[in-house]
């Protein structure tokens, strides 16, 4: 039999949203402490008792713990207070006014991921308000910084609190989205992530007048020769576990999706099948050709002083993502290696940032909780685990030794694509239908895998 939703709590999560989106957390400059007071002040009525610990003066983060008996392992449930930026001219709603309307809630973070947050915050409550006799420790932690790296959030409390963090499961962002398909729902659960290697490039060259070209060298041709090479480079088709799986468990969901099975037996068509996906699934087949190989993608450039002066230096900024068994060390080879005639000697290379990719195994009782509740909740649904292209700050946890998941639970009531560009896009928005029924599978894993 499906599971209960939880309906009594709609207009209390709905609220609780629209008052957390008011709270304008745009990072930068972040101001994350008022975000965590609320929180703070709303678990304190439930007789909670939550700590809100600031990196640096208004980058506040909370972290609150129901305790268990020590029977069952600690388990998180994590998410970020801050926000990406929202242009109000762009908006058809005001992006920080929590606008309820047409059965949805509307506004910056309604994703990404304060909704999560606000699922995360009722969880809590109810486990409170039900006396739930907890086995492990539930820890939520709501934290400051994650859109700009985590330095002044999940990283800072690991580093310099981690007693009151750190849980050998952790729940948080990256999954839960269900992809529609022909058959059945598939719910994805994000397992791995791939890792980032921002880098710099200066090409130099040596100055003269505009108007004779071949009296000087121009950086920026050559500049445009290193971004040819980069943005035109396909490199080695990889699949990791993570990804094996998820092939796997989609094609087994649709019948019509039975191609894809050729990727895994013979991962260099990876191309070919794609294209010829594509003309029927395009939404899909732009979810899957980022997680199958190393991309680097130019983000900034800047060169030249005068309009009528040859420039003698150019830089460029690529963004890099590695794939699981990748280090950083190994792309920049790769990425070096394509450069070999485009004079070296006159390039540098600089490493802006560098997050290493992370994967957990689906191998643990928390996955098959996670996979059983959802099937109960929607009986014809698939769940598989998913890669996600950008990062989470569940990469400062696995490496610490947690599994983490990302599974934030969104049932198809928007097209697919449509749900995936409102995140850091224009009009955000969540259903309510949505937070009722993320609150209730949330609530039902957590109670189960921690007091059973």
């Amino acid at each position: 039999m499906p599971a209960d939703l939880l309906k009594e709590i709609e207009e209390e999560v709905t609220l609780l949203l629209s008052d957390l989106i008011r709270i304008d957390t745009t990072n930068p400059p972040g101001n994350e402490t008022k975000a965590a007071k609320f929180i703070a002040e709303h678990f304190r009525k439930e007789g909670l008792e939550p700590e809100v610990i600031e990196s640096t003066k208004g980058r506040g983060s909370v972290i609150t713990r129901l305790k268990g008996t020590g029977e069952k392992p600690n388990l998180l449930l994590l998410s970020h207070l801050d926000v990406v930026g929202a242009s109000p001219t762009e908006w058809s709603v005001d992006p920080f006014g929590g606008v309820i309307k047409d059965g949805f809630v509307w506004g910056r973070g309604a994703l990404d991921m304060k909704g999560m947050t606000t699922i995360e915050m009722m969880t809590m409550k109810l486990l409170k308000r039900n006396n739930v006799r907890l086995k492990g420790d539930l820890i939520m932690a709501a934290t400051a910084d994650e859109e700009k790296g985590g330095v002044f959030g999940a990283n800072f409390l690991l580093q310099k609190h981690p007693e009151k963090i750190y849980a050998k499961y952790v729940l948080n962002e990256g999954g839960g989205m269900a992809i529609p398909t022909k058959e059945k729902n598939i719910y994805t659960v994000q397992t791995s992530e791939k890792g980032i290697l921002w880098l710099k490039v200066r090409a130099k060259g040596t100055p003269g007048h505009g108007s004779k070209p071949d009296s000087a060298d121009n950086a920026i041709m050559r500049m445009s020769r290193v971004i040819e090479k980069f943005g035109n480079h396909r490199a080695e088709v990889l699949l990791v576990p993570t990804m094996k799986r998820f092939f796997r468990e989609i094609i087994n969901a649709d019948s019509n999706l039975e191609q894809l099975s050729r990727i895994l037996d013979d991962p260099e068509l990876s191309d070919q099948i794609l294209d010829k996906l594509g003309k029927t699934r395009d939404d899909l087949v732009e979810e899957i050709r980022p997680r199958i190989r190393m991309t680097a993608t130019p983000t900034i450039i800047q060169g030249g002083v005068e309009e009528n002066v040859i420039p003698s230096e150019c830089e460029a900024v690529f963004d890099c993502r590695m794939l699981p068994g990748q280090t950083s060390g190994q792309t920049l080879k790769e990425m070096m290696g394509l450069l070999e005639e485009t004079d070296l000697e006159k390039l540098k290379f600089e490493k802006i940032q560098v997050q290493e990719p992370s994967e957990s195994s689906v191998d643990t009782p928390l996955y098959r909780v996670i996979s059983t509740v959802t099937r109960e909740f929607e009986p014809s649904c698939g769940v598989t685990p998913i890669m996600m292209t950008g990062g989470t700050d569940s990469r400062f946890f696995r490496k610490m030794g947690s599994t983490c998941y990302g599974f934030r639970p969104l049932c198809p009531d928007l097209p697919y694509g449509e749900l995936a560009k409102m995140m850091h896009g224009v009009d955000e928005r969540i259903s309510i239908q949505n937070l009722v029924f993320g609150t209730s599978l949330l609530y039902e894993i957590v109670k189960r895998f921690l007091s059973q």
